[in-house]
């Protein structure tokens, strides 16, 4: 097995619905870890560093979902699509029990998987996210979608979003984003389809419904909110709104940071993450798990 990410391969399965799912993996041993990627992201937007720092001793896979980067197929306009293609690419993997590490709009796919196919999913971490139905998550400030939804994206504009002004943030954004794209083989880009597709999947998320914040309560399996303190894509009252509505969840929100908080403090956040999926089965929610 690879044992860097910057060094991983992409490979390809096909799942019993003919998409064909493009995918990386590093590490190896313990209950997989399965990553789900933010708005427009593919498999070249995860920070080398922080998934390293994951698969110390465990398997982490990285894929692009439904038509994003270089998996076939067209991007679905809802996250509940979303979430049964990702289960379709764990089904092909031949996986019955895997850890779920969402961030951002994968955050979403995530506890949607968490609820439809509860038996699949042991732990789930949840970054930078936010409850379906939570009034004011109907779209993103215009500024936002305009630095990341436009057709071309800037470098510097994304900055904006992901990181703080202070130049400790920025310069760790800087770091980030040359350990990204440093590699021999990168990933398909995104195309327009899917950011059209993926942001109508948000906004129809975030419609406001009060009764639809009853539905995480029925989550199952352990969970981790995490997010940055300036965070202005999906603000951090919403990630307390969610781990309050989850029983038993826990909740970290990590200081100078915005939306690329887990790539700025990749080190704690993996450690933080470490630690959560290797608690005594004792500490599981539900008995016998």
């Amino acid at each position: 097995m690879v044992q860097s990410y910057t060094e991983a391969p992409i490979s390809k399965v096909t799942a019993a619905s003919g998409v064909e799912y493009a995918y990386r993996e590093v590490g190896a041993g313990g209950v997989p870890l399965v990553l789900l990627v933010h708005f427009r992201g593919n498999l070249d937007n995860w920070d080398p560093a922080l998934v390293d720092a994951l698969a110390q001793d465990r398997r982490v896979i990285a894929f692009d979902n439904t038509g994003v980067g270089g998996t076939s197929g067209t991007t679905p306009g809802t996250v509940a699509q979303m979430a049964a293609d990702a289960i379709a690419f764990v089904e092909a993997l031949d996986l019955d029990r895997v850890d779920v590490l969402g961030f951002s709009l994968g955050s979403f796919v995530a506890q949607e998987i968490a609820l439809i196919r509860p038996a699949l999913v042991r732990r789930l971490v949840l970054a930078s996210s936010a409850p379906q139905g939570a009034p004011g998550m109907h779209g993103w400030a215009q500024w936002v979608i305009d630095a990341v939804g436009q057709a071309e994206t800037a470098p510097a504009k994304m900055l904006d979003v992901f990181y703080t002004r202070s130049p400790e943030s920025r310069k760790s954004g800087e770091a980030a984003l040359g350990r990204m794209f440093t590699r021999s083989q990168l990933d398909t880009p995104t195309t327009w389809q899917t950011r059209q597709a993926q942001y109508d999947a948000v906004c129809a998320w975030g419609v406001p419904g009060f009764s639809l914040l009853e539905r995480v309560t029925a989550i199952q399996a352990p969970v981790f909110v995490a997010n940055g303190d300036s965070d202005p894509m999906i603000l951090p009252r919403y990630s307390h709104l969610l781990a309050g509505l989850i029983p038993g969840a826990e909740l970290r929100i990590y200081p100078d940071a915005a939306h690329g908080f887990l790539f700025q403090h990749h080190e704690e956040f993996a450690a933080d993450v470490t630690r959560f999926l290797a608690r005594p089965q004792t500490d599981e929610r539900n008995e016998g798990v």
